[in-house]
């Protein structure tokens, strides 16, 4: 059990439930409806969970002077010059299985730096602008999170569109069973009509 009187645990326990939430929503899902984009600029499931593992590698890594133990299974920065959405989309050569084990170890590499420094302990984000690249292990802990927090929103709303499957966390939906969702859609229609 945690101790969320304890600021540093409590900052963890957030980000590691929000990581287990972007693994989650990509289970059951073929590699093909795992890529496939669903928006007009190509959001994808499998895409947002590889830009999530990079941006935890990158703030969790060089950020502390740490470097991930296989830098060559992330998306290096200088790729971004060349594609900024490079972090985006599973290459051809990369799998939906393959991509979560690298999430998940690249989660153990940044819960070490976590674990092993202090929340005042200094950082250096260099692909920040001059004059803000000095942070705190305090302040990444809550920007990667707040980070996979709004893309784990992105993945719920894309897996919904894709086959329906709701929730915020597999052992804990927060979603009323039983619920009759075309009759609630069918009133908030009728409810926005009002104003067209």
């Amino acid at each position: 059990m945690v101790d969320l009187g304890d600021v540093k645990a409590a900052l963890h326990l957030y980000l590691r439930e929000t990581r287990e939430d972007l693994i989650w929503k990509l289970d059951g899902l073929s590699e093909r409806d795992a890529r496939l984009p669903r928006t007009a600029t190509g959001n994808n499931l499998l895409g947002a969970l590889k830009h999530c593992l990079n941006v935890e590698a990158l703030y969790f890594g060089p950020t502390f002077g740490r470097e991930f133990p296989t830098p060559e299974e992330l998306v290096p920065l200088a790729a971004f010059d060349e594609d900024p959405q490079a972090d985006w989309y599973a290459r051809d050569d990369e799998t939906k299985d393959g991509l979560v084990d690298t999430y998940r170890r690249v989660g153990v590499f940044a819960d070490q730096t976590i674990e092993e420094l202090p929340l005042d302990a200094p950082g250096l984000v260099s692909w920040w602008r001059p004059g803000a690249q000095a942070v705190t292990l305090h302040q990444i802990i809550t920007h990667v999170t707040c980070d996979l927090a709004r893309h784990a929103g992105h993945m719920d709303i894309m897996r919904e569109q894709h086959d329906a499957a709701v929730g915020v966390r597999q052992k804990s939906s927060n979603i009323p069973d039983g619920y009759d969702w075309p009759a609630y859609v069918t009133r908030l229609t009728k409810l926005a009509d009002r104003f067209g």
